[in-house]
């Protein structure tokens, strides 16, 4: 099969710890066609909808290692129409161009495109945890969402809790999240105007949320495909930072899911694969849902890492690839040959 994933330049993967990395790799190993392009390389020529992509050359044995693969890998750049691929597999950083995602709706009939665009829409936010949460559910801690600050400084005087959290409603990687304390409401004053105040006069949504206890001592990144969990790991912040994003100073842990995550998956499982949403990350504290990840989910190589896997988290990612490809042309097969019967007919 031929993938084609959209995402970051090629400069900027870390070439040992790459989630993206670890995905391609795999496919180059087991001989499919890989290339990929940035959001903005999408193009319209002579109205067929084309990418600026990097080619990756066939290798006739794949170096073991991530860094080996990165550095011993041929590339090319050639324009090739997105409805000549196989599979999309979107991983670029978040905010979702809206943009982009209309170049892709002109070939979603023709490419299997992982995560689906309208899951995308709907998800790529952190607005998409309230989906899972209602008076019957405790699966997510108490949020608000809004650009007004005095909404906002009522929700924390109102809280019973000292301690809260802060974040911008677009950020990943764990940039913008705070933890804030009603003991210094004079700073959170000033906090939520950087906030909520853009440069152009425009203004921005915040997320307030309740801190969980236990929050201190990390998270548990769940990587789901398919609805199902396949791997997990634990993070935990650094000496000098409350976050746990590995790319904000935190390390990895091995982590066993508890009755309560394994619950907790197999209640948004389902939710996670009828909005097209395959390949997801989410982040939990204390059995409750933070955050859903479905632009660039990442936390492959750490999983493989700390639980020494023989069979490999990425290997299950191009396998899931790999059975919808053939679905796909499996079912046009059969249409075509039912198509060709009532003609014959």
């Amino acid at each position: 099969m031929n993938v084609c994933f959209i995402m970051y330049p090629w400069d900027e993967i870390d070439p040992e710890n790459d989630t993206s990395l670890a995905l391609i790799k795999e496919c180059v190993k087991r001989k499919h066609g890989v290339a990929m392009c940035t959001p903005a390389n999408l193009t319209i020529r002579n109205s067929v909808t084309t990418a600026n992509c990097t080619v990756i050359g066939r290798m006739e044995k794949t170096p073991g290692s991530l860094k080996s693969f990165y550095n011993k890998a041929e590339l090319r750049e050639e324009m090739l129409p997105l409805a000549g691929f196989d599979v999309i597999f979107f991983r670029a950083n978040p905010p979702l161009d809206p943009i982009m995602l209309n170049f892709l709706d002109s070939v979603k009939d023709d490419v299997f495109i992982m995560n689906s665009l309208e899951g995308m829409r709907e998800a790529n936010n952190k607005l998409y945890t309230a989906a899972f949460g209602d008076a019957h559910s405790n699966i997510i801690p108490a949020t608000h969402v809004s650009k007004s600050k005095n909404y906002l400084i009522k929700q924390i005087k109102e809280s019973s809790a000292d301690k809260m959290i802060l974040k911008p409603l677009n950020g990943f990687g764990g940039s913008g999240v705070i933890l804030i304390e009603k003991s210094a409401m004079s700073n959170i004053n000033s906090l939520l105007d950087f906030y909520i105040t853009s440069g152009d006069g425009s203004s921005n949504y915040v997320i307030l949320q309740d801190y969980i206890e236990g929050a201190d001592e990390g998270d548990v990144r769940i990587l789901i495909l398919n609805g199902e969990p396949v791997g997990a790991m634990k993070r935990v912040p650094g000496k000098e930072d409350h976050r746990s994003n590995v790319s904000a100073g935190g390390s990895v842990q091995k982590h066993t899911l508890t009755k309560t995550e394994k619950a907790l998956c197999k209640q948004i499982g389902p939710k996670l694969v009828n909005d097209g949403l395959y390949f997801v990350g989410i982040d939990v504290i204390g059995g409750k849902l933070v955050e859903v990840n479905v632009m660039s989910p990442g936390g492959i190589t750490y999983i493989n890492k700390v639980y020494k896997l023989k069979t490999k988290v990425e290997e299950k990612v191009i396998d899931f690839l790999e059975m919808k490809v053939l679905d796909k042309l499996q079912a046009f097969d059969r249409r075509t040959r039912l198509r060709k019967t009532v003609q014959d007919a």
